[in-house]
């Protein structure tokens, strides 16, 4: 499919109207009240734990192991040291941890912002550097989607599906580095999509773009190993455009516009190969064997049960409180939460091939296909071929959750925009409609005889069947200004 045949706007600035400003207000607010409330009412789990002692500067080697301690003991690394700064952060992280170091060094910073409880260090301090970010992660969706579809439909949809995610909710009331590593995901997709609409209609990419890119997936990197399957994704969806370019040209792989490609591959390469010394040094320690548990390769069905899992709780909370909440309703409200997701699954997928099918958002909804697709394939990788089970813990999926939050809302956006389209075709009496495959067959092998018995001339203007006159409130895909981001339906008017 061809999707210069429409073109995309070329604005740098969203065009926010009154209404959308206020939707989007909304969802933020929204968003920022469900990662505020209860902040710091479960206390910290191993992993938090760890994170604030190592932001704080401090470390594990001053508590006594296989003997009975004191609390005041057990809480002495939780204590604020102002002498203490981020070079002793990174030095206890090399030595005692398996992480890299930039949101601890963030954390470090913002903690000194926040005042101590009876010397020790606030939870509540603790946890709101990853609540802010999982904030910023609202608009940068946002962003991301209107980049990609010019769509102020799609991007308040995606922006509002990451408000409410479970998942993202989730992860920003955690003091742990996930949310900053999806805004970095956010952050590398917007260059990525960037890039490639360059390649489809071979433009460089600008130096800043690039430079950007770069700056990101080192950034990336420095904050979790795995955002390495981020930048492998995005190498997928590279090749599959370079494929496809030389299937057409073989020198196309040689022109200005993949140049520039080359050398954001190369800084990027160097950026990761830093870490490269970090990365040997914690293989096969203490601290990585639980990813090793089990056998996938045996037990392969679990692993893809977890995948799913994880998978739905980005848009969908399955109830997993067992403990705490009556088996009867476990069941019940499970069974009602399964039955909606196979409701709305084949609507999903409709609206998601409507908009592969359209010209204006058929480029975009390719990229971050293949780029989910990518993903997932790397994680099989990982899981089976090195059995390192990723499924083991639903954090890691960061990789792929705002990818598929903005697919969600372009799928989303479909059914809502392929509604009135039908209608309108209803109306319009149109039997050769692609909603109606049957009708079409049949209308296609009349029309076929029609135009066998009387051949009209090349020059004829006749009128198309089921052309839409001029006053119409809706177009076909190819030319309704809803999908290109210009109109919406809720603002629409006769």
């Amino acid at each position: 499919m061809s999707y210069l045949s429409s073109p995309y706007k070329s604005k740098t600035l969203i065009p926010f109207r009154s209404t959308h400003l206020l939707l989007f207000l909304i969802w933020l607010f929204l968003g920022t009240i469900l990662r505020l409330s209860n902040l710091a009412s479960l206390p910290p789990w191993t992993d938090e734990f760890a994170t604030m002692v190592f932001s704080l500067g401090n470390s594990f080697r001053n508590v006594p192991l296989n003997q009975l301690i004191d609390s005041d003991i057990l809480l002495q690394p939780l204590q604020t040291l102002p002498k203490a700064g981020i070079s002793a952060v990174v030095d206890h992280l090399f030595t005692e941890s398996t992480h890299p170091p930039v949101y601890f060094a963030l954390a470090h910073l913002w903690m000194k912002l926040f005042p101590s409880e009876a010397g020790l260090v606030s939870i509540s301090a603790a946890r709101s550097l990853s609540t802010v970010f999982g904030i910023v992660s609202i608009p940068a969706v946002f962003g991301l989607s209107y980049l990609a579809f010019r769509s102020l439909l799609i991007s308040q949809l995606a922006a509002a599906m990451m408000a409410v995610s479970p998942f993202g909710v989730f992860l920003a009331q955690e003091a742990r580095h996930y949310t900053l590593a999806v805004l970095l995901v956010i952050a590398s997709l917007c260059c990525l999509v960037k890039a490639v609409k360059n390649i489809y209609r071979q433009k460089t990419l600008p130096i800043s773009v690039g430079l950007i890119w770069v700056a990101v997936n080192c950034l990336g990197i420095a904050t979790h190993y795995f955002f390495v399957l981020t930048l492998g994704a995005q190498a997928l969806v590279l090749l599959g455009q370079a494929w496809r370019q030389t299937a057409q040209d073989l020198k196309a792989l040689l022109q200005p516009h993949w140049q520039r490609i080359y050398a954001v591959v190369v800084g990027t390469s160097i950026g990761c190969l830093v870490w490269l010394p970090a990365l040997q040094a914690i293989h096969g320690s203490v601290p990585t064997n639980w990813i090793y548990d089990g056998n996938p390769r045996i037990d392969w069905l679990a692993p893809i049960g977890r995948f799913l899992l994880w998978a739905i709780s980005s848009w969908l909370m399955l109830p997993s409180a067992v403990t705490t909440i009556p088996l009867a309703v476990v069941i019940i409200s499970g069974i009602v939460s399964l039955l909606f997701l196979l409701w709305t699954l084949p609507s999903l997928s409709s609206g998601l091939k409507y908009q592969q099918q359209n010209p204006d958002t058929g480029l975009a909804t390719q990229i971050l296909v293949e780029y989910l697709l990518g993903a997932i394939a790397l994680f099989g990788v990982f899981t089976y071929g090195l059995a390192m089970d990723l499924t083991l813990a639903p954090r890691f999926q960061f990789v792929y959750f705002p990818a598929l939050i903005v697919l969600l809302g372009a799928a989303l956006a479909g059914c809502w925009q392929a509604i009135p389209i039908a209608r309108e075709e209803g109306n319009s009496g149109d039997r050769n409609s692609d909603f109606n495959p049957t009708v079409k067959r049949v209308n296609e092998k009349k029309s076929g005889a029609r135009s066998k018995q009387t051949p009209r001339r090349p020059d004829a203007q006749t009128p198309r069947r089921g052309e839409f006159k001029s006053h119409a409130k809706f177009r076909s895909p190819q030319s309704n200004p809803i999908n290109s981001g210009v109109l919406d339906p809720i603002l629409v008017e006769e």
